[in-house]
């Protein structure tokens, strides 16, 4: 295959004399290979350089006639009449006389030779794949359309009238073909072939598909060549698999073309699956994959995937001791990190290296900062072994644990770490723990919610379980909630918390209130009005389960109500405003055609385990559709805020607050709608508990905010800062 990359080097770039320069230099050559001549061949034939090409392909056939392979003889003289454009006496008399030694006892050979133009000889492009046709045109057989007809059936052919008819699968009733016309558009194919299976007999190919689907996929690729997860559910959704029965179906051909070692499997959703030539073992496949020298890191995830689908291969000893020197050799980095040494280490162990276990005993021991080490480690199974190993060898292993808690990602380690932390002894400072989450909950938002889920569930004994304690968590969740709004890189997490909140028909609500007094109950309900991500609907059902509790909180809405018509407006400046009507442009005409491209092209793929994009990709559209109707409703209800709007002798929406604490230092806050707030910056909006503690107060008065007093030293308008 030394010439087949120049060549298509060539062809792509439209160059017709450097082709046509390498070809004089191919055809010269002395150690003929079939395979590349066809590809080479092949190339040309699907380019625009064809046309042209026809008066220089005979040049070839000295090179063709030192071909030992018949199959590589045939395929590469099928291609040379379909390219040739002199119709050659030479070429002539060499297909003819192909034809006759190879068809001898054809009965109708000689009306075939006159069909394909070899008898008078004037036009014969494309004779001996005619000829092949001619001899596949049996009542019964199949053929392919060319035009987009798909798969046919020959219902009669006539050698007298010179014309065939056929049953097609994208047309309906029978069809009437001129052999000419037969020539240009149709192919043979061979009963065993995908389309012709697919077509002749559904039913059949469906029952081998449901019974053994690696081997039906292997026919479609050695058919129709290298096929994407998208292509493939094309060829068979419906037509082999009913679309109901699609996900399952190819959730467990996935898992067997995993193991097929005839298939090569794509790493990527747009990539194709493979059928090799020949089995490659598992083992060899790796062995490959290694050889392109990957990073230490990529190497540890490969091979730690690899054993943990294919854990039999270590029963072959010469591929674990190949994969043991491999470890080896990494081990023996001198930039190796202490968290790659450690999980080297742990592939060695599981090889059954010699004393691995002393080894990984004194790392762990020995190692000054094994946290970090654990945290930094790309196997989430190695975390959880290095773990186990640091409490049965380190005496300072809790402390180590504490540590871990809030800094692992995985909420399966968190788990671990919390279930091996909950024990009699470590009680209190456990709960110590966890009440930093309480204390400072915008700090560790993901770890926040995932310990509120932990506490929900009514057989917890962990800390904070008690009813006291799932209601401050439950305030802590609606504060959460409130500032992860203004942060759109945590818009999931908010998604996330407003369904815990509604899922099961607010159960978690209703359970929460049945233990709250009616100040605790006040406090959620004015928490809840600030979410903007809880939906007037679900505030009814928060008031509705509020009163049942307490009835006299009915009365408490009613005046509420009456007395302030107004809270319902969106206070924004212009470039809020604007910023927010850019947002819904920009979902609704960029990001949701692009999120419906992503949803077609995943999925192909159906859901469950083994289709992560697609599931993302929904995932994403609901968000993108809430978030759009969400914005639209708010955006109905927005006023935006003008100099007039700002009181001057009190604090409200559009001030600039001026205050001190306790401790004599300065702050500085300005209060603007939840479109403009920024926390960073100081920017807050006039609906966070923070501005509704200073609501109303002025020069000289004081005010409390979680345990600190703070005194208001000066007010100004925001407008006037700007001008």
């Amino acid at each position: 295959m030394a010439y087949l990359k120049d060549f298509r080097d060539r062809i792509q770039n439209n160059d017709y004399p450097g082709f046509l320069k390498i070809w004089e230099e191919y055809c010269y050559g002395d150690q003929p290979d079939g395979e590349e001549m066809a590809a080479v061949l092949e190339s040309v034939k699907n380019s625009d350089l064809a046309k042209h090409f026809g008066v220089h392909v005979e040049r070839i056939l000295p090179l063709w006639r030192q071909l030992k392979n018949p199959a590589q003889e045939l395929a590469v003289l099928r291609l040379i009449f379909d390219l040739q454009g002199t119709n050659s006496e030479e070429l002539a008399d060499l297909g003819t006389e192909y034809l006759k030694t190879h068809y001898a006892d054809d009965p109708l050979l000689h009306e075939k030779l006159r069909l394909i133009g070899l008898r008078n000889r004037e036009r014969f492009q494309g004779a001996i794949r005619n000829f092949e046709l001619l001899t596949h045109m049996k009542k019964g057989n199949f053929v392919y359309h060319l035009s987009g007809w798909g798969t046919g059936e020959i219902l009669d052919v006539s050698l007298v009238r010179e014309e065939l008819s056929l049953e097609f699968e994208q047309v309906i009733g029978s069809q009437h073909f001129s052999f000419e016309k037969a020539f240009r558009t149709l192919l043979p194919l061979p009963p065993d072939h995908f389309y012709a299976r697919r077509f002749g007999d559904p039913d059949q190919l469906e029952k081998e598909a449901r019974e053994n689907p690696a081997e039906v996929i292997r026919l479609l690729l050695r058919d129709l060549g290298p096929k994407t997860a998208a292509e493939i559910k094309e060829e068979l959704a419906d037509l082999v698999i009913p679309q109901q029965d699609w996900n399952r179906w190819w959730q467990t051909a996935r898992g067997k073309l995993k193991k097929d070692t005839k298939i090569e499997s794509p790493k990527e959703l747009k990539d194709p699956f493979i059928l090799r030539t020949e089995d490659v073992p598992h083992e060899v496949a790796l062995h490959k994959a290694l050889e392109a020298k990957p990073g230490v890191n990529a190497t540890i995830q490969m091979v730690y995937t690899f054993l943990r689908d294919f854990p039999e291969t270590l029963k072959n000893q010469e591929f674990r001791t190949s994969l043991e020197r491999r470890m080896n050799e990494i081990l023996a980095q001198e930039e190796l990190n202490e968290s790659q040494k450690l999980q080297v280490l742990f592939f060695l162990h599981d090889l059954k290296a010699p004393d691995m276990q002393q080894k990984i005993a004194s790392q762990i021991v020995e190692m000054p900062d094994i946290s970090n080490v654990i945290r930094n480690m790309e196997v989430m199974t190695f975390q959880k072994l290095a773990l186990q190993h640091v409490e049965k060898q380190r005496k300072d292993w809790q402390a180590i644990f504490f540590d871990l808690l809030f800094a692992v990602e995985q909420n399966l380690l968190r788990d671990f770490i919390l279930n091996e932390l909950d024990i009699p002894a470590l009680k209190e400072p456990l709960k110590q723990k966890l009440n930093s989450l309480l204390i400072h909950p915008l700090s560790y938002p993901e770890i926040f919610v995932w310990y509120f889920q932990k506490i929900i569930d009514k057989k917890s004994n962990l800390p904070f379980a008690d009813a006291e304690g799932r209601n401050r968590f439950f305030e802590g969740l609606l504060i959460l909630l409130d500032h992860l709004e203004q942060k759109s890189h945590y818009r999931d997490l908010a998604k996330k918390i407003v369904t815990i909140i509604t899922a099961e028909r607010y159960r978690i609500v209703r359970e929460i209130i049945q233990h709250s007094s009616q100040e605790e109950m006040k406090e959620y309900l004015l928490l809840a009005t600030k979410c903007e991500s809880l939906t007037d609907h679900d505030i009814k059902i928060l008031h509705s389960l509020a009163e049942v509790v307490h009835p006299s909180l009915s009365r408490l809405r009613k005046d509420k109500d009456r007395v302030h018509p107004e809270e319902n407006v969106i206070w924004t400046t212009q470039e809020g405003y604007q910023k927010t009507q850019q947002r819904i442009q920009q979902i609704a005409t960029v990001e949701t055609v692009h999120n419906a491209k992503e949803i077609e092209a995943a999925r192909a793929l159906g859901d469950l385990r083994e289709n992560a994009e697609f599931k993302a990709a929904l995932e994403r559209r609901d968000r993108l559709q809430s978030e759009l109707k969400f914005l639209s409703d708010q955006i109905a209800k927005a006023r935006i805020l003008t100099p007039e709007d700002v009181p001057t002798d009190e604090v409200g929406v559009g001030s600039v607050v001026h205050c001190q604490d306790s401790k004599g230092e300065h702050h500085r806050f300005t209060l603007l709608g939840p479109w403009d707030a920024d926390p960073e910056r100081r920017v807050l909006s006039f609906q966070s508990k923070l501005a509704q503690a200073m609501k109303g107060k002025t020069t000289g008065d004081q005010f409390e905010f979680q345990g600190e007093k703070f005194a208001i030293t000066d007010i100004h308008n925001y407008f006037d800062q700007k001008s």
